[in-house]
């Protein structure tokens, strides 16, 4: 029963729907300059999460600030990550928002996983270079 209440009361917190969550990932991204930002709707593909965002940063310094300012930014808008997952210096921080999960890659990791070639079912939202 209280495993309940804290999931009602996180809920509650939670200002912003699934896509604009989403938006707002790829806004902080932009800001921060990441590159090749990708927002895919997968909902009708999946049903672990509703959207990905997906994007580069240039080297372990920068993947980690756009993971860090992401974090922080959804944070302040009611979004809690619930599981992070990678660290800068392997090249992959995934940030798992609930319904939106956030990939932040380095050049060499994201050609190598081709998120987007394995999701190319999924709809395209926002594609930003």
């Amino acid at each position: 029963m209280a495993r309940l209440l804290r999931l009602e009361a996180f809920v509650e917190e939670v200002l912003l729907d699934p896509a604009q969550l989403a938006k707002a990932a790829v806004d902080v991204a932009s800001d921060k300059k990441a590159s090749d930002i990708i927002l895919l709707d997968i909902r009708d593909v999946a049903a672990f999460a509703d959207y990905f965002v997906i994007c580069s940063g240039n080297n372990p310094r920068q993947i980690q600030a756009i993971a860090d300012i992401i974090d922080e930014e959804l944070g302040k808008q009611g979004a809690k990550v619930l599981h992070r997952e990678g660290v800068a210096e392997t090249g992959w921080v995934l940030l798992d928002f609930g319904d939106v999960i956030v990939h932040i890659f380095g050049a060499r990791e994201r050609e190598y996983y081709r998120l987007e070639r394995l999701w190319n079912e999924a709809k395209t939202v926002v594609y930003l270079q």
